[in-house]
């Protein structure tokens, strides 16, 4: 880090806590040496900071002192402006308006030559997400309850039917132009993933005599002592294009030949039956090498499928 960042860096870190010679030293991995002189600077700049001894004792700014608006280099502008670009083609989030003003405001605050810089650059590299037309009302909830833990009761509106769920929110995110939510659910008793835009209700169940979902995913684990499979598959061009976005093993995808590519794996007992129909709908773009099981396995589903359109 170079000595400029590094001071204004202790003062954004002043301006949140005190810091002690020390803990600025071990943050910035300087000598406390190093750090003193960079405090003096400060000082001879105008910048009011002050020193106590004891226990609580460290280096402050003196109280009421804000610093000036933040100032971005063209690589900081460009990460932020690129990262709300982005969102900005999610079609519904719970930061609707902020996400635009944002943008207006960090343009406001930059120097024309550092948007003329990053402005070209914004044009020609984006985050490809589809065009989706939906809304999801209780998105905003459902990131509050999940941030508290809560179990909730919901009104869930699947492809075969619509019906009231109790389920855990682990976590909420984004993919492929939808919004997710992974849950425990206590009537499939294991972890599933569901699409917000399909909640049609949604109730905070205040008390509740349900298992606690890390418990049974202790109970779960204890059961399933089956050891995970090898499983290696080769892929071609457009196969390893549609292995890449798999959330579970895009990133283990290898190029093997110029038109070869190869994707090598151990498989949890648990996740059999996913990557079997994974495979199979990569059709002829994927051909799975190992386990026998699995080759058979595809085999069975690609002969249903042929008496289906036989018949």
């Amino acid at each position: 880090m170079k000595r400029t960042d590094r001071i204004m860096a202790i003062l954004i870190a002043l301006q949140q806590r005190p810091e002690t010679a020390q803990s600025l030293a071990d943050k910035f991995e300087v000598s406390k040496r190093t750090i003193l002189r960079d405090v003096q600077s400060l000082s001879e700049m105008g910048i009011p900071i002050y020193s106590m001894t004891g226990p609580n004792g460290g280096f402050r700014l003196m109280e009421g002192y804000q610093l000036s608006p933040l100032q971005f280099d063209s690589k900081e502008a460009l990460t932020i402006l690129f990262a709300l670009q982005a969102m900005t083609r999610i079609p519904d989030t719970p930061f609707n308006q902020e996400r635009w003003t944002v943008i207006d405001k960090i343009k406001a605050i930059l120097p024309d030559e550092t948007l003329q810089q990053v402005d070209p650059l914004l044009n020609h590299v984006e985050v490809e997400i589809p065009s989706r037309n939906y809304t999801t009302p209780y998105l905003t909830s459902l990131l509050e309850y999940t941030t508290e833990s809560r179990w909730l009761n919901i009104l869930y509106r699947s492809k075969n039917h619509t019906r009231w769920l109790q389920i855990f929110p682990r976590r909420v995110y984004t993919a492929h132009g939808f919004w997710y939510c992974e849950a425990y659910s206590e009537i499939h008793q294991e972890d599933r993933t569901f699409r917000v835009d399909r909640f049609g209700e949604i109730e905070v169940i205040q008390s509740t005599s349900l298992n606690p979902p890390d418990l049974v995913d202790d109970l779960k684990r204890t059961k399933n002592t089956e050891p995970p499979t090898r499983v290696i598959v080769k892929l071609n061009y457009k196969g390893a294009l549609m292995t890449e976005q798999d959330p579970h093993i895009g990133h283990l995808v290898k190029n093997i030949t110029e038109d070869e590519w190869e994707v090598d794996y151990m498989c949890p007992a648990s996740e059999w039956d996913y990557s079997v129909h994974f495979f199979y709908s990569l059709g002829l773009n994927a051909e799975v090498v190992e386990p026998p099981k699995m080759k058979q396995e595809i085999f069975q589903l690609a002969s249903k499928m042929c008496d289906r359109y036989q018949k």
